[in-house]
């Protein structure tokens, strides 16, 4: 039996066959669509039975007309073998009230500063914004779990008094990706590289601004953003 407290990585995640999730950034992503608010509410219901049971809690947000689920073990940040139980009752619970997931439509916004040095300017967005900052990675996040996560990628060349270096990462399902690098491509965006693909796809507007189009997909073996 896995340890519950092992972090799952995403090979042996995507081996899990949770058809209704995905997983990215370290979390199980899943969206059901109720088609009514008094429908999402006895899914809610349902789930929070399920999570006292399991004494393990997802993130839920009840809106017309679709709840949104996110699992993640807290104490570890990532993804272990409790939040895939857990995410398989959910799943079970959904068909037994006959409700459909959507799991092409959940996705998750990064924002990404480039700096040539996070430890000289971290310390002051996690204060400006109110956020707390994990152990394991370069970022600042809302402890309340609700607005933009903030990295910061290393580019010592983002030096000096330069313009504001953010750019954007929208994490999509991996059967998604193309279909909405295609769909910028068709608005007037460019390919700036496609290197790391499928890990992330790198484009850019007409006036240059850049935003990674990211997947759970060979994350590991790419380098920064």
């Amino acid at each position: 039996m896995t340890d519950p407290k092992t972090v799952l990585r995403y090979p042996a995640v995507a081996a899990e066959g949770l058809d209704d999730w995905r997983f990215f950034l370290m979390k199980l992503h899943a969206r059901f669509r109720t088609g009514s608010f008094t429908k999402g509410l006895e899914l809610v219901t349902r789930i929070t039975e399920a999570a006292e049971e399991a004494d393990h809690h997802p993130d839920v947000v009840l809106t017309y007309p679709q709840v949104d689920v996110d699992l993640q073990s807290h104490d570890v940040h990532g993804v272990t073998s409790r939040d895939v139980a857990l995410a398989r009752r959910i799943s079970e619970i959904a068909a037994e009230l006959g409700v459909e997931s959507a799991p092409r439509d959940v996705s998750t916004l990064e924002l990404a500063l480039d700096v040539p040095d996070a430890d000289e300017v971290l310390p002051f967005w996690q204060a400006v914004l109110g956020y707390e900052r994990p152990q394991s990675w370069p970022e600042v996040m809302d402890p309340g779990g609700r607005n933009n996560t903030l990295w910061f990628q290393e580019a010592p060349e983002a030096s000096g008094e330069v313009q504001q270096r953010f750019h954007l990462d929208i994490v999509v399902p991996r059967e998604v990706a193309e279909e909405r690098v295609q769909a910028a491509l068709d608005a007037g965006g460019t390919l700036v590289t496609e290197e790391f693909v499928p890990a992330f796809w790198v484009l850019a507007d007409r006036h240059g601004n850049k935003v990674c189009v990211c997947t759970a997909d060979g994350r590991e073996t790419a380098s920064a953003e």
